[in-house]
């Protein structure tokens, strides 16, 4: 590979999911951040959705996902707390191939500076499934600033080093100047 053509930047089509009983597409929060900084990154949204918290709307919405050829990412946000009906971790790690265990841990590490001990009730995790990355963040905008900002801007990034998931990440990736 040339200088020039590694320091273009892969550009992935990301899928975003919100899962949440209150929240609407009009005043989702989280979304809508995610939505944003994904976009100012470069990156393609392909679709965006919500669904209440439910193992099976959330399995059959992201299930459908990691099938999609279209779709190399895929982030979510809520339903990752110790609430009555928080259920992405029961319906999403179920589909994964592999566990991205470094996801939560360091998530927690970057959250604990921010609000404390409380950071252990966050059941954030992420996977790979079908050569699809997922990712899952708590509902709070904050929550979902920190993980993007932390960690998920970073490992989007072909241009990251000394690794990042882009290369692993199945599909078409299309290259823009970066």
């Amino acid at each position: 590979m040339t200088d020039s053509v590694s320091a273009k930047k892969q550009v992935v089509s990301i899928a975003l999911l919100t899962v949440s009983d209150s929240r609407s597409l009009e005043n989702d929060t989280s979304g809508d951040f995610l939505q944003e900084a994904l976009q100012k990154e470069g990156h393609h949204l392909v679709a965006r959705k919500l669904v209440v918290d439910d193992v099976y709307h959330i399995r059959a919405v992201v299930s459908g996902w990691i099938a999609d050829g279209a779709v190399n990412v895929i982030i979510t946000t809520g339903g990752t707390g110790f609430g009555g009906r928080d259920s992405t971790p029961e319906a999403l790690s179920p589909l994964f191939d592999k566990d991205i265990e470094g996801f939560g841990e360091l998530f927690r590490q970057l959250s604990f500076d921010e609000i404390g001990t409380s950071t252990i009730q966050s059941r954030c995790l992420a996977g790979l499934a079908n050569n699809t990355a997922v990712f899952c963040l708590p509902g709070s905008t904050g929550a979902c600033t920190t993980g993007w900002n932390g960690i998920i801007r970073d490992q989007l990034d072909s241009t990251f080093k000394p690794c990042n998931f882009v290369s692993i990440v199945r599909k078409d990736v299309s290259n823009v100047d970066s």
